[in-house]
């Protein structure tokens, strides 16, 4: 590799590290958000949440990086031209291939490491997942550990427990329970223990109530000496886990169990899965391909109706928006399995021709005109606030 070559490979590897990072913390973020009902309502400690966020990070790997590749890519490209870099290689007889290929040898690697996540950790990091949680909401001694307040424990079941006595017993216990339909059934007893019968866990409640009330609106109350309420459906929750198509590992769905429940109902959606995984690790090369059509020549700064980072993403999303729909598709329609390998092939030889043309790729006419008064329209707004902020600022200092 020439030293020209090393030097753009270093800078497209830093920013595409940097890129990365940062998406994937964003990213992240937002799906950890959705699992703090662990801490909230099942009474998880800190380390299993974050057990379950980090778990969530091989499943978000292979969506950010081409994203972070295609702005690290046409970054460093534009950058690179702004500092007439890209003009004085031209000048001094450097082919394209020299820009080419340490792009597309750092995007050869995304691509590498998209799949190996994808087919091989992102697999057991779901199951493992869908095991924490599970066992989280079948966990009955951490969710009456603390006393006073309500737990959901299942969808429709409400308890709380109003203290911890000596002796395993549990004192002020309320149990608010929706699941059966057209009825709704409220438990209420002084004091109870959690014991095990004919190897089943229950909830044995001592001197108290049960309000029972119909959709009619009738009230019954029934007072009972002792009732065992059974907790076996909830507890076994952990045993019992429903693997989706997205947590199978890709050899089983190479070869998936004729007996799978799942696999029965929908056999499309394992085919819409296998070939989704075979096809989605390809993006990054396309990306990468995209960036170099679009920011990959030397060109004027007069020239640029857009900067060329804001046209390379926005083809970017543009292509992976119609892969996230074909995906969508794939499990349903038969044909559609085709169009995800047709999607990243058509992309790229679009990409390719605009390269070997020497063609610079950019949105149409009327998009970039539309984004540069958009972008315009809010710096005029924005330089407004500022100017009304500071003259509000000096009024009061005034007064």
């Amino acid at each position: 590799m020439k030293v020209v070559e090393r030097y753009i490979m270093r800078r497209a590897l830093a920013m595409f590290l940097a890129a990365l990072v940062w998406t994937l913390a964003i990213v992240w973020t937002t799906q950890v958000l959705a699992k703090i009902d662990l801490v909230t309502d099942n009474g998880q400690s800190a380390l299993t949440f974050f057990e379950v966020a980090a778990l969530i990070i091989p499943s978000i790997i292979p969506i950010v990086v081409p994203f972070a590749l295609v702005v690290a890519v046409a970054q460093t490209l534009s950058a690179m031209n702004t500092d007439s870099e890209l003009a004085v290689l031209s000048a001094a007889g450097a082919s394209r291939w020299t820009i080419a290929r340490p792009i597309l040898l750092l995007a050869l690697a995304a691509c590498a490491f998209s799949f190996v996540v994808d087919n091989g950790i992102d697999p057991y990091a779901r199951q493992k997942n869908r095991q924490l949680v599970a066992a989280s909401r079948a966990d009955l001694l951490s969710l009456i550990i603390q006393e006073g307040t309500f737990r959901k424990i299942d969808e429709g079941l409400y308890l709380q427990i109003g203290e911890r006595l000596p002796g395993n017993r549990l004192g002020g216990i309320f149990v608010a329970d929706s699941r059966e339909e057209g009825a709704s059934l409220v438990y209420y007893a002084k004091s109870g223990s959690i014991v095990e019968q004919k190897g089943e866990k229950v909830l044995m409640m001592n001197d108290g109530v049960i309000n029972r009330k119909s959709l009619t609106g009738d009230l019954s109350v029934i007072r009972f000496t002792s009732y065992a309420f059974d907790m076996s459906a909830f507890l076994s929750a952990a045993n019992d886990i429903t693997l989706l198509p997205k947590d199978r590992t890709t050899q089983y769905l190479l070869n998936p169990d004729p007996n799978d429940k799942m696999y029965q109902r929908e056999p499309g959606s394992y085919r819409g899965e296998l070939n989704q995984r075979f096809s989605e690790w390809s993006y990054s090369l396309v990306f990468a391909l995209i960036a170099l059509a679009v920011a990959g020549d030397a060109r004027s700064h007069r020239e640029a109706r857009i900067h060329p980072l804001i046209t390379a993403i926005a083809i970017a999303l543009f292509v992976r928006w119609i892969g996230f729909f074909v995906a969508g598709k794939a499990d349903k329609v038969w044909y559609f399995v085709y169009l995800l390998y047709a999607v990243p092939l058509t992309a790229t030889a679009v990409s390719i021709w605009f390269i070997v043309s020497s063609r610079t790729m950019e949105l149409p006419t009327a998009w970039a005109d539309w984004l540069t008064n958009l972008a315009g329209r809010v710096s005029n707004s924005w330089s407004a606030l500022k100017l009304w902020l500071v003259r509000r600022s000096a009024s009061g200092q005034g007064a």
